[in-house]
């Protein structure tokens, strides 16, 4: 793994060194970035009900970036297998607290997670650098004009159907070229009507419409996203595909979503949204210090 990775950046010439945000730039280094997740709703499949409660939700923030997340991503309506849309409203009202709760708290840039304009205009009002929108940003057609207007950074998924639909049946002719090819695809939509490279970041979309192989085979192969020429995020965090993989559909996933997370840190990605930063990111340390991410030895 050391000799790999002491290549990073020979294997994967295009990889992006910064993403462009609202008001700042991320600059990556050999570590991925990691983007906490504040889920305020009650059906996620992982903490729904948590922190619902936008006092609750701003408190997990707080101590995210207490753990060094160095982005957070805020996010008021559930995109898991089979889950029901909210309306705009309520989606606002879940997620403006928090937003402007921690932005009286932290100083790390905020992500709204939404595919609707209506909420991500208000979110960045409060503050927000960064539109996470899992459609690609093509479900609502007000959003890419909006996102060029306000200059975030956007975040464009890949996601087969639908949050009720994907999970039925996802099939593929390679996965890893299909999504390479949609993504490139989005890349260029978003590029032709106005949105900056530089702002542009691409996600595979771990687990959305994808079978517990093709979610294993994407996280073998991410580095191939360098190839598009924008930041790579990777949202792998307590899926059920790491269940598979440890034989317990019931256990504890952070401990194997730290182990993806070194796969995914040895191709070079630059973006990992999880939910346990703590674990993550002593895991990355370890592996790279011990010259897991490019072959010579850290200094922490």
């Amino acid at each position: 793994m050391a000799a790999e990775s002491r290549l990073i950046d020979e294997r994967y010439p295009n990889r992006a060194a910064r993403w462009r945000l609202r008001t700042l730039d991320l600059e990556f280094g050999r570590r991925p970035l990691l983007m906490g997740i504040v889920n305020v709703t009650p059906d996620s499949f992982s903490d729904g009900g948590r922190f619902r409660d936008y006092r609750a939700a701003v408190e997990h923030g707080v101590r995210l970036v207490e753990d060094r997340a160095e982005l957070l991503d805020i996010g008021g309506e559930s995109t898991r297998p089979y889950a029901e849309p909210v309306g705009a409203e309520e989606e606002l009202n879940r997620v403006l607290p928090v937003i402007e709760g921690l932005m009286q708290r932290v100083a790390v840039p905020i992500s709204i997670d939404t595919s609707k304009a209506a909420v991500a205009e208000a979110a960045i009002a409060a503050g927000a650098e960064i539109v996470n929108d899992v459609t690609g940003l093509s479900a609502d057609p007000a959003m890419i004009p909006l996102a060029i207007g306000t200059g975030v950074g956007v975040c464009a998924m890949h996601m087969q159907g639908t949050p009720r639909t994907m999970q039925d049946d996802p099939q593929y002719d390679d996965v890893v070229e299909d999504i390479l090819r949609f993504l490139r695809e989005r890349r260029d939509a978003l590029l032709a009507a106005g949105v900056e490279r530089e702002r542009i970041c691409l996600d595979p979309g771990i687990g959305f419409g994808k079978t517990h192989q093709h979610n294993i085979t994407l996280m073998a192969h991410c580095g191939r996203f360098h190839g598009l020429g924008c930041p790579v995020l990777v949202g792998h965090s307590r899926k059920g595909f790491l269940g598979k993989i440890q034989g317990d559909k019931a256990a504890d996933r952070d401990i194997a979503t730290a182990g993806a997370a070194l796969a995914a840190a040895a191709q070079g990605v630059q973006v990992l949204r999880v939910h346990n930063v703590r674990v993550v990111r002593e895991a990355l340390l370890a592996f790279e210090a011990c010259g897991g991410v490019d072959g010579e030895e850290a200094h922490i």
